[in-house]
């Protein structure tokens, strides 16, 4: 037993001797060791100038440069400048003026003549700028209400006259006996009450042209936003639930008081809410409301429910929707509704009467999981790509139909449906030409971890690959369509922006450099990235580290990434750098590492995705379960000396595994961890496990809470006491399970000024000194 400790301590006093080139302390200082990235790339109305936030000399904050041909290096723009680049612009198609709202003023400006004008400024702020259909007519909203701008004519009219609350009716005031008597006695006053009355009555006999008050009540009025013709305007009332906040407790405040914010609602049926899609005519002076309820399978209930007796009898009752604002053609003659329902497993898409109130439905989807996948939002209140093409009768959308996320089109005259795309990947986002005639993709074709860069014509329906590199293209069309703005990165390599032509497999030129000296003097691995089968067969990807012959010690470390909707094993710069820039360090020291893109996953289509479908802490944990064995079997690794660790999700799975299937990671590491998922958001929450108060039986086979007395091995928690994600409460409820359980070998570090993602480098160091310290003292005995 001696000599096994001795030869264990001079390993890693001999590993650690080899291997200081990573310091923890500066690695975790992240961008302030690697270089502040630029972001929001975009283009001059002219073309002539790139724009970007970056921060290269490490200030406080970033400030925005440019770069144009010509030049060697970007430079930095005055503040009037960048504040002007990064308007929201509205134009017609070959227009050279452009609209833009700035601090709730209404703006024009000159392509040409490069010349401002301020067209309104009032003490109210102006907000949601459209294009109407004809040519300069702008609508805008004001106090809750739309008012058309004809800036050819010089005129500004409202057009609704909506009004919180309800209107006070005015009640005829009791007469005293007084005014009785004097109207008695005198023809004068009698006179002067009946000349009144006459002139009210001719005040009336003409109708005034202006917007009846209509008022909505108490509801929350959201979602106004006039047709292209001015004609019509919707909006959504959605009723106001009546539900319990969190509250955090933050110590560390300015004035020494304690505060207490209210963070967010948990997860419950108590969070749907009736809505109502009204339309307002201008020509009627009106407002009606779209009835719903034919929709297609309003009524179906959800699959689980068959699993409990209380609920597979339910009587049949209409889901709880939420239609989204209209997406117009040009003219403003067809307009589409994107409707979700509630429990978030339907969605619909529909072609709206906005005279007659009534609706023909287009698509129907649903998903026994949830409604989800690029293109197509996960909550939902939150809209997916949808628009018209050139001819204004056709719409584009995706749909997870075959499995991936691809395009679709959909024609509402001939109702002839298209699918664009196919095959075994995504389309990951979308955009169109400026004339309405091209699609440019980004997708994941070549390799689940890319972002390619396709132009598709929906005439012909072939890819053309204008930037198809191995790793992360984001990218940005010039005012013409002519060159790219390219944000870029790979494994080893942060994001830059880059230029090139608008053509096929085009090349890129590099305009910024955002890495420091310190940074390139250390030789970055490009892990690689494996794929192994799990144990029901689904073929799972994950980044591994490997160290030198040398330096193996047969101990190896497993990384959990976040959720949300996350893919960490791919071909480009990661969000988790000082992870990234951790596992380099772990490798140093002789542990093998790897990052598994478990079930959950982003980028693997819709089966991968809703894997975790009522069981979280299930498939998701025997994939890295499945992945511990691929080291053990191929890489020589000790089973008994596997650490496992991850933020957030990645908590969650630590914890799951120290939990539920005690012994197999000799210690583990778990930060900011949801440990009871009844105590987390709604809208996340709801769609992988139901709701607490209809499907209990996943919530508790899927929090760790439930299984805190299996604990075995070595466990630290680590996190942040003013967290409004997952709340500080959710680490003191297990640790108090632990305290009453008398388990052994778990320790709480808290940390008292971070939230749900850490900001002060010293609160990084702290954090990765313990985990490296857990791992050192377990995982090489």
């Amino acid at each position: 037993m001696t000599k096994n400790i001795f030869t264990a301590a001079f390993l890693l006093l001999s590993i650690l001797g080899n291997s200081q080139e990573l310091k923890l302390e500066e690695i975790m200082k992240g961008e302030s060791f690697i270089g502040n990235q630029p972001t929001n790339g975009r283009w001059s109305l002219d073309g002539k100038k790139v724009y970007f936030e970056w921060n290269p000399k490490d200030e406080l904050g970033p400030s925005t440069f440019y770069w144009q041909k010509g030049m060697s290096k970007p430079e930095i723009v005055s503040p009037k400048e960048a504040a002007f680049s990064q308007q929201d612009f509205k134009s017609k198609l070959g227009s050279d003026l452009v609209y833009y709202l700035d601090n709730g003023s209404l703006y024009s400006y000159s392509i040409q003549s490069k010349t401002v004008k301020k067209l309104i400024q009032q003490s109210s702020r102006l907000s949601s700028l459209q294009l109407g259909a004809q040519d300069g007519v702008l609508f805008f909203v004001q106090n809750e209400n739309i008012f058309k701008y004809d800036t050819k004519a010089g005129t500004i009219l409202q057009i609704t006259n909506f009004n919180k609350g309800v209107k006070k009716e005015v009640k005829p005031d009791t007469e005293s006996f007084l005014a009785v008597q004097q109207k008695e006695l005198f023809q004068f006053i009698r006179d002067k009450e009946a000349k009144k009355q006459w002139n009210l009555d001719k005040s009336k006999a003409v109708k005034s042209d202006f917007a009846k008050q209509y008022f909505y009540g108490n509801d929350r009025f959201t979602g106004l936003q006039a047709n292209p013709n001015g004609n019509f305007a919707t909006f959504l009332l959605v009723e106001e639930p009546e539900v319990k906040s969190e509250k955090m407790e933050v110590f560390i405040t300015a004035d020494g008081y304690n505060q207490s914010p209210e963070t967010k609602e948990k997860v419950s049926t108590k969070n749907f809410v009736k809505t109502k899609f009204g339309i307002y005519s201008v020509a009627k002076d009106s407002v009606y409301y779209v009835d719903f309820s034919t929709l297609s399978h309003i009524q179906d209930a959800p699959k689980y429910f068959e699993l409990y007796d209380n609920l597979k009898n339910k009587a049949k009752e209409n889901k709880l929707i939420v239609p989204k604002a209209p997406i117009y053609n040009e003219t403003g003659s067809l307009a589409i509704v994107d409707i979700r329902s509630q429990d978030n497993k339907d969605r619909w898409l529909v072609s709206l009467d906005l005279e007659k109130g009534t609706f023909q439905e287009i698509e129907h989807q649903h998903d026994d999981a949830w409604i989800a996948g690029p293109g197509i939002p996960s909550y939902s209140f939150s809209s997916g790509n949808l628009d018209f093409l050139a001819d204004n009768e056709t719409i584009y959308f995706q749909s997870e139909a075959t499995g991936y996320s691809h395009l679709y089109t959909f024609n509402l005259k001939t109702k002839k449906k298209t699918q664009l795309t196919k095959g075994n990947w995504e389309v990951r986002d979308v955009m169109l030409s400026k004339d309405k005639k091209v699609f440019y993709l980004s997708t994941n074709t070549t390799h689940p971890g890319n972002r390619d860069f396709y132009k598709l014509s929906p005439v012909d329906g072939v890819l053309q690959p204008i930037l198809t590199k191995d790793g992360a293209h984001e990218v940005v069309l010039s005012p013409d369509e002519k060159s790219l703005l390219v944000r870029y990165s790979y494994k080893n390599i942060p994001w830059d922006f880059y230029v090139a032509d608008n053509k096929k497999n085009a090349v890129l030129q590099q305009i910024s450099s955002s890495v420091t000296e310190d940074f390139k003097k250390y030789k970055w691995r490009e892990p690689e990235v494996i794929t192994f089968k799990a144990q029901d067969g689904t073929p799972v990807n994950a980044r591994l580290y490997t160290p030198k012959a040398e330096n193996a010690n047969k101990a190896a470390v497993i990384f959990v990434h976040g959720a949300g909707y996350l893919q960490n094993a791919h071909n480009f710069w990661s969000n988790y750098y000082r992870e990234y820039m951790f596992h380099n360090l772990l490798t140093d020291l002789g542990y093998t590492v790897l990052d598994i893109d478990y079930r959950g996953s982003d980028g693997y289509g819709r089966d991968f995705r809703a894997g975790i479908y009522r069981f979280m802490g299930g498939k998701d944990l025997s994939d890295h379960l499945d992945g511990k064995k691929v080291l053990v079997e191929k890489y020589g690794i000790d089973a008994n000396r596997v650490g496992i660790y991850g933020g957030s999700y990645g908590g969650f799975i630590t914890l799951m595994g120290m939990l539920t299937t005690p012994g197999e990671f000799k210690s583990g590491a778990a930060l900011r961890s949801v440990t009871d998922w009844a105590h987390y958001n709604h809208g996340y929450t709801g769609n992988i496990l139901n709701f607490p108060e209809t499907d209990p039986e996943a919530y508790k086979k899927s929090s760790p809470i439930y299984f805190a007395d299996n604990l075995k091995g070595n466990l630290v928690m680590l996190h942040g006491m003013v967290d409004d994600n997952v709340e500080y409460k959710d680490i003191v409820r297990l640790s108090q399970r632990f305290i009453e359980l008398q388990k052994k070998n778990w320790s709480l570090a808290s940390f008292p000024v971070e939230s749900h993602g850490f900001k002060e480098t010293y609160s990084w160091i702290d954090e990765y000194n313990r985990i490296l310290n857990l791992f050192n003292e377990t995982l090489l005995k």
